[in-house]
């Protein structure tokens, strides 16, 4: 989940049209990130380093949407309009959402010391990530359900996020996007 997440960082701060320099410095910092969650995984197996893999993973997430909606404001206005990268970068802010609670999930399963999911389902990684997306999208399947209050209030705050966010935000963005025009093509 780790590189996902590093990967779709990196996408968004590209998205939010990030100067060279602060790119290779955002670069550095998720490659660095990505690193020291790899290592502490491989280097111990207790809950306590996999709670603070998933806090790590948290944190990750946290520092990009402040770049994301000032780089999407800053093309707004320098293009007058909705460019693709703008879309782009409203819809990384959505993964990163979804990535965020799933780490917040796994973070909360390795910190309580109950199992996060009821029926004693282990909360791996994947799970967390699956968990989030179908909460997030508001699918709820119901094959993963939260089993404390705490996961319960953050799921169903996911889920109104999730479909605010989806109703106004994107809906807006997406239907205002202008195509680019090519330099011949402004006649």
């Amino acid at each position: 989940m780790t590189i996902l997440l590093g990967g779709t960082l990196l996408l968004a701060f590209w998205a939010a049209n990030m100067s060279p320099r602060r790119m290779r410095a955002a670069a550095l910092a998720v490659g660095l990130g990505v690193c020291a969650v790899v290592i502490a995984l491989f280097a111990g197996n207790g809950d306590a380093i996999k709670g603070a893999a998933s806090a790590a993973n948290a944190l990750l997430v946290a520092l990009a949407p402040a770049a994301v909606v000032i780089g999407v404001i800053r093309s707004v206005r320098a293009h007058r309009a909705i460019t693709p990268e703008a879309v782009a970068g409203v819809l990384c802010l959505y993964l990163l959402a979804g990535m965020f609670f799933a780490s917040a999930y796994g973070a909360i399963n390795n910190f309580g010391g109950d199992p996060f999911f009821a029926s004693g389902i282990e909360a791996t990684a994947s799970r967390c990530l699956y968990f989030s997306f179908i909460t997030l999208t508001t699918v709820g399947y119901g094959d993963l359900v939260a089993r404390s209050n705490l996961g319960h209030t953050l799921s169903a705050f996911e889920a109104l996020l999730g479909q605010i966010y989806l109703v106004t935000v994107v809906a807006v963005i997406a239907s205002n996007v202008v195509p680019r025009r090519r330099p011949a093509d402004r006649s």
